[in-house]
């Protein structure tokens, strides 16, 4: 099977539309071709063919999207880092994915210790000589179960895993996202999220690239600088996760920005909250829909439709292609309406974790990806998420799902986002722990929202403890980071004094 989806077969390809830009500008597809193959020449040169794996660890920028694109010129598989990275993280990720080559700033000194060949970035673009004689690197007929990206879960629950997708998986996401949100030519969509995680990579660029549209990179967020990227360089979309939401509802009373290119916000990767979904709508004028969806199903799931039922407080229906069922523990389709694990199956489908075939076991069975959600489904095929099992809090052989809480909380008129997580306790096993950021100039004692809590949750659901902090910390992607809330947890309840009840 011939693949008919990358950069050389866009409805746009070798024409004078913008395909790719950022702060300094934007390019055509044209001159994207011309920099990719050109860049391409410099991979060649060093080694780089079929097989072979090459780390990109730079910041949002026109050059990420280059490199890709010229790994793939080669047929070799590209693996974007977090340019944060220590030296450790990064050399795990270059041992874990056998990459042959980095392409990176030589300024970086997470990567100064580390032996591997390298592109510098400062090359990279210097590549108007060879794109002016045209570069003898030729369009590729790639195969459809080519390997095309590696990344790299967080490592939330252990070391990071490498997901290998393929070309077919990438080529299923960026069509079903096209078509279920209308993504025409004529759209162009901003780059908030980093680019080392697959939402950002497929729906912010390969899906517009798909159907001959334009992407601009912001280099990094700040709330700011987002309503300034808006206001220039005009998209009609983006992408981003509840924490930057909540960001933009921080900012100053009066802070809004001219957002009225923007035709919808897609909002995935962690559970948000209908108050903080509403008061973003209403304080910026943004047509916001849900998403839900894992790196190892290739990004995106389930979303709400763009026009049709919105059902608040849940992702919407499966994604054209896709099959969602919630299942018992054994795997066995539970009716509407019931809690299970929700299973995913369908050509977005991850090929497996690299190197790991027990893990890649465990998650895929039968063709469903087993994605640790709690959920359920209702009788139009909307899911709604419960929580995360492994996030499920067991007091007493009660289970509590710390999204219950956390949705109570954001109910309450003073509350922005909350955490909840669970605490060992030596008589009841664990006990729920909060923690709570307030909206901006607002108000409220731990007593009293403790006591909302009590006034809508039964007794065992209520946190022993609640804490406001001025923020929650947050994994690379932007998901609340509970493994550190719960690091923080266990020495902060051996010292409370408040009395524990069954």
């Amino acid at each position: 099977m011939r693949l008919k989806h990358l950069l050389w077969e866009s409805p746009a390809a070798g024409t004078g539309r913008d395909c790719i830009g950022d702060e300094r500008g934007m390019l055509s597809y044209a001159e994207t071709d011309a920099r990719a193959r050109a860049v391409a020449q410099q991979l060649a040169e060093r080694g780089i063919g079929a097989g072979d794996v090459v780390a990109l660890m730079l910041e949002n920028s026109v050059e990420l999207l280059v490199g890709i694109l010229a790994t793939w010129l080669l047929g070799a598989a590209a693996t974007p880092i977090n340019p944060t990275f220590t030296e450790r993280e990064l050399g795990y990720q270059l041992a874990d994915s056998h990459a042959k080559l980095l392409i990176v700033d030589a300024h970086a000194p997470a990567a100064a210790g580390l032996s591997i060949a390298r592109l510098d970035v400062a090359a990279m673009r210097d590549t108007s000589h060879a794109a002016a004689a045209g570069v003898a690197v030729p369009t590729p007929a790639t195969p459809a179960d080519q390997l095309a990206l590696l990344i790299y879960t967080s490592g939330s629950t252990g070391q990071p895993k490498g997901v290998m997708l393929d070309h077919a998986n990438l080529h299923a996401m960026s069509e079903a996202l096209a078509a279920h949100t209308d993504i025409t030519a004529e759209d162009r969509a901003l780059v908030v999220l980093p680019m080392f995680h697959v939402n950002a990579i497929c729906v912010s660029w390969l899906a517009p690239m798909l159907v001959g549209g334009s992407t601009v990179v912001m280099a990094r967020f700040t709330p700011t600088g987002l309503l300034e990227a808006v206001e220039r360089f005009r998209p009609t979309y983006f992408s981003v996760v509840p924490a930057i939401l909540a960001k933009l509802v921080e900012l100053p009373a009066g802070t809004v920005g001219e957002l009225s290119s923007v035709r919808f916000v897609i909002c995935g990767a962690a559970p948000v909250s209908a108050e903080l979904l509403q008061l973003s709508a209403d304080r910026f004028g943004l047509h916001i829909i849900e998403g839900y969806g894992l790196t190892e199903s290739t990004c995106a799931s389930a979303c709400i439709p763009l026009a049709g039922p919105h059902k608040l407080g849940t992702v919407g229906p499966a994604l054209a292609g896709q099959r969602i069922v919630v299942t018992d523990a054994a795997g066995n389709p539970m009716p509407a309406g019931e809690r299970g694990e929700v299973r995913i199956s369908g050509p977005t489908v991850m090929r497996g974790y690299l190197g790991r075939p027990e893990a890649t076991a465990e998650t895929i069975v039968d063709g469903w990806l087993r994605t640790g959600d709690v959920g359920v489904l209702d009788d139009d095929g909307y899911l709604r998420i419960v929580d995360r099992i492994k996030d499920m809090i067991i007091r007493g052989g009660e289970n509590l799902y710390p999204k219950e809480i956390e949705t109570h909380l954001a109910a309450h008129p003073a509350v922005l986002e909350s955490a909840v997580v669970g605490a060992a306790h030596a008589r009841l096993g664990e006990v729920p722990v909060a923690y709570v950021v307030l909206l901006p100039g607002a108000t409220a004692t731990p007593a009293e929202l403790l006591g909302h809590c009590a006034a809508g949750l039964m007794k065992v659901k209520v946190p022993v403890r609640l804490e406001i902090v001025d923020d929650l910390p947050r994994n690379p992607v932007g998901k609340v980071d509970k493994p550190a809330l719960r690091r923080r947890t266990a020495p902060a309840l051996e010292h409370t004094n408040q009395p524990v009840s069954a």
